[in-house]
């Protein structure tokens, strides 16, 4: 019971996160010049316009999770290079910014006071699940938003590396995925835990979460 009102509590969070996200991506192509995901009804806050199911229960159970992609067209950008780095940031960038007022909203909400430890919950888990997708999406694995700026900055030569990684992405994410629950979660909590500690210590103070 109280496993299932804690998913509850962090619901909004991962929503809040997810949305966040997705729209960024969005909203930075439609300013770089592409209007793909604007004209597919994707430049909004409704969450239900951008929830992957599968990715949404991952999320719950085990931490990790996916939105569904906001499509985009690099061949509308004004500047195709630049507007694939910054469409890819757009959305861990607002990740990380949105885990710093919703820090500083933790820090008001005393743990002392048990009748405001719900509220406390929710605004934790904004913070937690908004810097682990931010430090998750960043691993230079396709299709995460870290290999869209990986290979457009190495050089043309290395292009055929990015080709073979977006043919085999699902089984080596998939691979990553079977060798996390092996080790207990130290394959990707051992990338995302030290960040997401420092950070959501920097920003929230002590956090009952992580």
């Amino acid at each position: 019971m109280e496993r299932l009102v804690n998913l509850l509590l962090f619901l909004p969070g991962i929503l809040l996160a997810l949305t966040i996200h997705e729209y960024s991506h969005g909203y930075v192509a439609w300013r770089m010049g592409d209007p793909t995901a604007k004209f597919a009804g994707r430049l909004t806050f409704n969450p239900i316009r951008h929830i992957d199911i599968f990715g949404l229960f991952a999320f719950l159970l085990i931490g990790i999770g996916w939105a569904k992609p906001v499509p985009i067209n690099p061949n509308n950008f004004y500047d195709i290079k630049k507007g694939v780095i910054y469409t890819s940031l757009a959305g861990p960038a607002s990740n990380f910014l949105t885990a710093i007022p919703f820090g500083l909203a933790v820090r008001l909400v005393p743990v002392s006071l048990g009748f405001l430890m719900p509220l406390r919950i929710m605004l934790e888990a904004v913070v937690v699940f908004s810097l682990v997708l931010c430090v998750f999406n960043l691993i230079p694995i396709p299709p995460l938003d870290g290999s869209h700026v990986l290979f457009r900055l190495l050089p043309p030569r290395y292009a055929y590396i990015e080709h073979w990684m977006n043919r085999y992405w699902l089984f080596i994410i998939g691979g990553l995925l079977v060798l996390n629950l092996v080790t207990g979660g130290l394959i990707l909590w051992g990338w995302i835990g030290p960040f997401v500690r420092f950070f959501g210590t920097l920003f929230a103070g002590r956090i009952t979460l992580i």
